[in-house]
């Protein structure tokens, strides 16, 4: 692993234990070079993904980016860290066990929905206004309305 202060290749893993996550290890590692510490974390991966964008465009799937999306929509939200570490990890999982490695941009967003809609009403709102591209201020009426329990006059 490179030290990421001076780029010196030979560096030394220190310690390794579970990280709080308990899907990835944490590594302590020291540089022989310039005496640096710093963190690592390995993470299994069970198969490269690749992302069919809608215009037909392909990527590779990055957790980080998901990761950045979730946070944002998550964020000031009191959904602890470890929750939503624990959340991206389920859909990372959920993604590579699918059986195949091309994977609709479309499908993403409909798992990360489901997931956000279990832990917090707020985010899963700001994910869907994003993902579904929400343009005027009706379009946010909308969908809120569709998520507010019916009563029995609108019945």
């Amino acid at each position: 692993m490179r030290c990421p202060f001076c780029g010196n290749i030979d560096t030394q893993v220190k310690d390794s234990r579970p990280a709080e996550d308990h899907v990835s290890i944490r590594r302590r590692r020291f540089c022989s070079a310039c005496g640096g510490r710093f963190t690592t974390y390995e993470r299994v991966q069970l198969r490269d993904l690749v992302v069919i964008k809608s215009n037909g465009r392909r990527e590779d799937f990055e957790r980080e980016k998901l990761e950045r999306s979730i946070r944002i929509a998550l964020q000031k939200r009191p959904v602890e860290h470890e929750r939503m570490e624990q959340m991206i990890s389920g859909i990372v999982r959920r993604l590579e066990s699918m059986g195949d490695t091309d994977i609709q941009s479309k499908m993403i967003g409909e798992i990360v929905m489901e997931a956000l809609a279990r832990i917090d009403t707020v985010a899963y709102v700001r994910f869907a206004s994003v993902y579904k591209n929400f343009q005027e201020a009706d379009d946010f009426d909308k969908f809120v309305s569709e998520l507010r329990p019916k009563t029995a006059e609108e019945e």
